[in-house]
Parts: C-alpha cells; sequence; structure tokens
C-alpha cells in the first residue's frame, strides 16, 4: 500500500471535530497539530483542515479520493440540509450554527453494529480503548509513519473468539452479547448485504434487533451511522431525552417523557432529515 494525498477545495459543511467528536465514531483520534487520524476498513487516513481546504493523507488499498468521497459522504449536499432544517424553528437553527461542519458518516455496518454494542451504557474512552484492543488482538497489522495502527477485525477473524476472550477485552457484560451476535452473522441469521439493499427502514431495523445486545438505540444509531445510511431514524438517549423536553415538551420531569413521545415528535417536526437534525441537536446540547 502507497502513501496517498487528495485535497479537497473550499469544502462546505466539513469541519474536523464536529464529525469526529460528534459521537458517530470511535476510531479518529486528535494529534497535536489538531488534525485526526483513524482507521477506515483497510487504511489508515489523516484529516487535516487547512482554511477551506481539507488535506487527507493515507495508506489505503483503494484510491484515497474515493474512500473519502464514499465514507465522507461528500456528494450530499449538506449546505441545502442545513437550510431546509434551519427554517424549521430558532432552536434547530441554533443547533446547525454550533456544529456546522458535521457530515454523517457511511461506516462499515459490521464495525457499526460491534462498536455500538460495545457503546452501551459506557463512556467514549472506555469504549475507544475496548474497539482498540479488540483491533490489536484480532485486526490485521498497518504500520505508517513509524506507527501501528490495526483494523477492525471482521466476522470471520472473531469466529473462534470465546465469551471469556472478549471478556478478557474488558467487555464486561457485552461479552456474550458480542459473541452471540458474531455468531449470528456468520451463521447469516440476520444477512448484512439483504440488510443494505432492503429499502424498508422499519423491517431492517427489526433485523438488527433480532442481533444481541441490540436494543431500539442501538438499532437507530447502526441505522443513522453506518453504511445503511438512514436519515429517518431518531437514535434517543439522556442527551436527545433532554434536549427535546427542555426545548418542545417542557415535562417537569424528562424521566417522564416516553420514546415513543420523542419519536413522533421528532417525525412530524424534523421528517425525513430527523437523523441528521438529531446530530445538530444532540451535540449541540452535549457540548454546551
Amino acid at each position: 500500500m502507497e502513501e496517498q494525498e487528495y485535497i479537497l477545495k473550499n469544502a462546505d459543511s466539513f469541519e474536523p471535530k464536529d464529525i469526529f467528536e460528534c459521537g458517530q465514531c470511535f476510531r479518529w483520534n486528535i494529534q497535536d497539530d489538531g488534525s485526526y487520524t483513524g482507521v477506515i476498513k483497510n487504511g489508515i487516513i489523516n484529516v487535516k483542515k487547512d482554511g477551506k481546504n481539507i488535506i487527507f493523507t493515507g495508506k489505503c488499498d483503494k484510491d484515497l479520493k474515493e474512500i473519502v468521497t464514499y465514507y465522507f459522504d461528500l456528494n450530499r449536499n449538506y449546505e441545502k440540509i442545513k437550510e431546509q432544517l434551519s427554517n424549521i424553528d430558532k432552536y434547530l437553527k441554533t443547533s446547525i450554527e454550533y456544529g456546522s461542519g458535521i457530515r454523517i458518516l457511511n461506516q462499515d455496518l459490521w464495525e457499526t453494529i460491534i462498536s455500538f454494542i460495545i457503546s452501551a451504557n459506557n463512556n467514549i474512552p472506555r469504549i475507544k480503548g475496548i474497539i482498540e484492543r479488540l483491533s490489536k488482538k484480532y485486526g490485521n497489522e498497518i504500520e505508517w509513519n513509524g506507527v501501528k495502527y490495526y483494523t477492525f477485525p471482521n466476522a470471520n477473524q472473531l469466529k473462534d473468539v470465546s465469551i471469556q476472550d472478549f471478556r478478557n477485552l474488558g467487555l464486561g457484560f457485552r461479552d456474550i452479547r458480542l459473541y452471540e451476535t458474531t455468531q449470528m452473522i456468520l451463521k447469516r441469521k440476520v444477512d448484512l448485504d439483504l440488510l443494505r439493499e432492503n429499502p424498508n427502514t422499519l423491517e431492517v431495523r427489526d433485523e438488527l434487533l433480532k442481533l444481541s445486545g441490540v436494543g431500539p438505540k442501538v438499532a437507530d444509531c447502526i441505522l443513522l451511522f453506518s453504511d445503511l445510511k438512514r436519515f429517518d431514524v431518531f437514535p434517543i438517549d439522556v442527551w436527545v431525552r433532554r434536549v427535546m423536553n427542555d426545548l418542545y415538551i417542557k415535562k417537569e420531569d424528562e424521566t417522564k417523557v416516553s420514546k415513543k413521545e420523542i419519536e413522533k415528535l421528532a417525525e412530524e417536526k424534523f421528517g425525513n432529515l430527523r437523523g441528521i437534525a438529531q446530530q445538530y441537536l444532540f451535540y449541540w446540547r452535549r457540548e454546551n
């Protein structure tokens, strides 16, 4: 694999911090110069903002421009999306101004499933640590600029990993969930290729819910943040419940706000762009 470079000139709606720190991904780390380095499939990529340009450098098994165009969803007009959502109300407008550089990534479906099972009742540094240990033990090593990186292991690379092996990586109660989900995917009890081909979000969601460790919130995160790319979902966690209650529902006790109530409101207000609206609101509220 050769080192490659690609420069995206006059980039709109692309702020590395907004993209990598908004909770959608776990394999990107900030560097001393403010750039971010991450592992994508079989490659390592560094992303640096220089004025209006985005400089991508990396060691990849395919054309770097193709990889980043797909992964960062560069063919989608986020300026148009932001304009549409900003007209809904002042709250959304403010949150979009705050996180104006967010783009929703096209992450590998398998990696996203496992990553978000690991994320359940967990914090980001710990999630990142577990994923790093999993990749180091079972993924492939790639050396770049004197640093060793590890690809996320595919299902085949995890086929002989026992529940105890997962536990040894610090997974806690999630060990059996990773084991069971890996076996289900290997036996095609849930077929990832069929999920990608199915345009019906509710049917795909029902299939994802069959996987061990995948509840409604994790299923919605997988739908939104993976290469399934469904914007018609609205993942609900503590922050999202809080922001939706504070801005729109206004119950004295936010824990009394049901998910159904939030989902209905999100669909009515934000329509088929509710997944992106969720990210702007979530990031704005969590960071402030």
